[in-house]
């Protein structure tokens, strides 16, 4: 069955979610070594983090293009992925679900996240027919990612490597196997509604495992 057109898809615990950044190694690296951001992390600006793995390698470009060469996993908690939810702002205006477009310029510049949505990729990184979820965090957002969400970063760029193998040899099924399990995330139109125009389809009520 095809997925929402909007649906936050993530691999998850009851306590934390993970997202994906990719960086150069002099970041990515000692992030990964340490479990933490180091000091030369700039928290001052926008950082862009991905449930979907597929979405990152799309991103990354497998982890091969310029500066994004270290593809980290890195768990947070719930607690802080939902508190970024409730106080983003779409990255664009969207008629139906802002009052106009001055009202949604006076949202975005005080949120401290942002969202986008943007078509879900599969193993041959193709575009397809439902939506990704990206979070952008800013100012105190991206201060308590760091510094307090953060419960552990892995280098995951062998992975993205492996399954790339597998992908040039067109083995798909070998490939898919090794994905990370990204279910629907639990949380419900309270949390999203104010990002998804309309009635938000598929979302799994809040609570649930």
């Amino acid at each position: 069955m095809q997925a929402p057109p909007h649906q936050i898809r993530a691999l998850y615990t009851a306590s934390t979610v993970t997202v994906y950044q990719a960086y150069a190694p002099h970041l990515g690296l000692p992030a990964a070594r340490d479990g933490r951001f180091p000091a030369a992390w700039k928290r001052d600006r926008m950082t862009w983090i991905k449930p979907s793995f597929l979405w990152m390698m799309y991103r990354c470009g497998w982890g091969a293009k310029e500066g994004q060469e270290t593809v980290l996993a890195v768990e947070i908690t719930r607690e802080g992925f939902e508190w970024a939810l409730a106080r983003s702002c779409l990255s664009h205006y969207e008629r139906g679900l802002h009052p106009d477009q001055a009202s949604w310029k006076r949202a975005l510049r005080a949120a401290p996240a942002r969202v986008q949505w943007d078509p879900e990729r599969d193993l041959r990184l193709r575009p397809l027919p439902y939506r990704s979820l990206q979070l952008g965090l800013a100012g105190e957002a991206a201060r308590r990612y760091a510094d307090e969400w953060t419960v552990s970063i892995t280098d995951v760029t062998p992975l993205a490597h492996e399954i790339h193998a597998l992908v040039r040899r067109d083995e798909p099924a070998a490939a898919a196997k090794l994905l990370p399990e990204e279910r629907p995330y639990p949380a419900g139109d309270d949390l999203l509604r104010h990002l998804i125009a309309g009635t938000v389809s598929g979302a799994v009520p809040r609570g649930a495992a």
